[in-house]
């Protein structure tokens, strides 16, 4: 969803254009005080701010940048730029956006397996040498054998991700 904050006239043909090139719902505030409601309240992908408000509302701004949340703040001065500025801002932060969450998602995955291939294989090494030790009772090798079983489930859990 796109929060788009601008009190022009043409605003909902922005809100259009944005959503036919997005696929994504656009909902039009025409002031920073309805856009930081909003912010607490809904999750954005993006807002797009109308530079008209940031220069005529100063004191507006911190409390809509503090409610962004993981939103992408774009700047776009909609009395001169035309609707396809418009869009291609948009989607350029939008897909600077995803490459930088997919960057993120891949880095905390490489440091969560690097954190947690050393302790697995501790534990399924554990697990085999105790299920070798002489007069191990029934029960015992049972659990021992579930708790192999598992860690080597979460180890190919870890090797899919």
């Amino acid at each position: 969803m796109i929060l788009l904050v601008s009190p022009i006239d043409r605003a909902n043909e922005c809100a259009r254009a944005l959503h036919e090139n997005t696929g994504e719902e656009v909902v039009v505030v025409e002031n920073l005080r309805r856009a930081a409601t909003q912010l607490r309240s809904n999750s954005y992908l993006a807002v797009v701010l109308d530079q008209h408000l940031l220069e005529t509302e100063p004191d507006e701004i911190d409390t809509v940048m503090q409610h962004l949340g993981t939103a992408i703040p774009v700047q776009v001065n909609l009395a001169i730029s035309g609707l396809d500025r418009l869009v291609r801002e948009v989607r350029a932060a939008v897909e600077r956006r995803k490459r930088e969450e997919a960057a993120a998602r891949r880095a905390a995955v490489g440091a969560l397996h690097s954190e947690l291939n050393g302790p697995l294989t501790a534990l399924l090494l554990e697990c085999e040498l105790a299920l070798k030790v002489p007069g191990l009772p029934a029960t015992a090798a049972e659990k021992l054998q579930s708790a192999h079983e598992l860690v080597n489930k979460i180890r190919a859990q870890l090797e899919t991700v």
